[in-house]
């Protein structure tokens, strides 16, 4: 008898054999693509300069205010840009060529940059200016952001969407451990003053990357060929034809909801300068904290090979956002350093979950044409939650004290996740259009 049909057989298995081994490995093939291997470089290191201003930020306003709460207010300065350009940046993405879009939102957005590192040479101290730089600063990022996710379906096979949504959000949280580690060595070698500075200074040098990169991208214009009628605009119009559709959605709309509530009452950074000082002595400590949920969320994105075979995605997206409202809850108590970043680490992994989930969700819903004012809705939701819940544990911290603020918010955001997965059973029933036709 031949050999040949055994040995095929052999490698076969030899094959599913490595198949499986790499199953809970990130999936890379989507770095294949020269476009999309580009603006993933470029979004990663920029995302690690930034880290260092978000850092400088709440260490500068906590520095100039000693108040948790002014330090919550970053986050309503970064919220009301973000509902207003978010929104109007979503509808522009469907309007002009996203590539053009990017490059001018992310200039408004390097601007503020300068301007926080200027402020911070001259020795403003000036808590409303920090305020201001941080609300421009939000309008950039909010018309950059649904222009950089709504490019991604148009540079990757639509059957690698998720796996390039896994490696973005894993590549900006690797950025989110390594900017805020060396934050907090430069805020532990340095005076508060100098650290800031120079927090500033880096954040404002690695930006030119992401130019670059965005630069190199192929002309991305808008698809108005798809036969639904009128060309869309960036005006009313076109943001409430965006918003109209989004109502017929309750998949997505739970999703939205769920993810707003985890965000709001279980988001603790604000209370990061506080917790670091007050138990921890301040000096690096601070970094661990703000690094920790991120690197969480790495360790989840490096061994997510598994997220694209679960199929009750929704019962899925649930059990993460359980699991980071229980964790960050743990948090609250912990007064050793190390369990605080283990325990935000667990929350971390949970969130990478639920945000690959979402995003994905949404960009299977979403038609390109209007894929731009669903990713604007998209970038409110993800980026408005954190800066509401910024506000609301400084506020509550300043009431209840930091330790009520941070674990009874966790806590909270666990219970109302269940009952609203409860109440209305849409999202816990989805799965993917592949496996069940009827999800729309």
């Amino acid at each position: 008898m031949s050999q040949e049909p055994v040995e095929a057989a052999e490698r076969v298995t030899e094959e599913a054999i490595a198949k499986e081994r790499r199953s809970w490995v990130i999936d890379v093939r989507p770095l294949r693509g020269v476009a999309y291997r580009r603006m993933w470089v470029g979004n990663g290191v920029s995302f690690f300069g930034f880290q260092f201003t978000a850092v400088a930020v709440p260490v500068e306003m906590f520095s100039i205010t000693h108040s948790s709460a002014w330090v919550g207010l970053l986050g309503i300065a970064g919220l009301v840009p973000l509902l207003v350009f978010g929104l109007w940046g979503g509808a522009a993405a469907d309007v002009v060529d996203r590539r053009k879009l990017l490059l001018a939102s992310s200039t408004l957005a390097w601007i503020s940059t300068i301007g926080l590192l200027a402020q911070a040479l001259l020795g403003v101290r000036s808590g409303l200016l920090l305020l201001a730089l941080t609300a421009v600063q939000s309008a950039g990022f909010a018309v950059s952001s649904p222009a950089r996710q709504a490019i991604i379906p148009r540079i990757v096979p639509a059957h690698l969407v998720p796996a390039a949504n896994t490696l973005s959000y894993t590549t900006t949280t690797a950025g989110g451990v390594l900017g805020p580690l060396a934050a907090g060595l430069i805020f532990g070698a340095w005076s508060t003053d100098a650290g800031i500075t120079i927090a500033y200074a880096v954040d404002a040098a690695l930006f030119t990357i992401s130019f670059w990169a965005t630069y190199r991208l192929p002309p991305i214009p808008p698809v108005h060929d798809d036969g639904h009628g009128e060309r869309p605009t960036a005006g009313l119009r076109g943001i409430a034809d965006g918003l109209r559709f989004l109502t017929t959605q309750p998949v997505l709309l739970l999703s939205f909801a769920v993810d707003i509530i985890a965000m709001v009452l279980a988001m603790p950074r604000a209370l990061f300068p506080e917790i670091a000082e007050d138990r921890f002595g301040g000096g690096w400590a601070v970094g661990w904290l703000f690094a920790a949920i991120a690197i969480g969320s790495v360790i989840g994105g490096l061994t997510s090979g598994w997220i694209g075979r679960v199929k009750r995605q929704g019962v899925a997206l649930v059990v993460a956002v359980v699991g980071w409202g229980v964790a960050i809850g743990f948090a609250g108590f912990a007064t050793s350093l190390w369990l605080m970043v283990l325990l935000l680490a667990v929350g971390g992994a949970a969130d990478l979950v639920s945000a690959v989930y979402r995003q994905s969700i949404l960009q299977v819903y979403a038609p390109d044409r209007l894929r731009g004012r669903l990713q604007g809705v998209f970038t409110v939701v993800v980026a408005g939650g954190p800066r509401l819940g910024d506000l609301r544990a400084g506020a509550t911290a300043d009431v209840t004290g930091a330790t009520a603020s941070w674990a009874g918010g966790g806590f909270a955001a666990a219970g109302l996740a269940v009952v609203l997965a409860l109440a209305f059973p849409a999202l816990v029933r989805y799965r993917p259009p592949s496996d069940a036709e009827d999800n729309h």
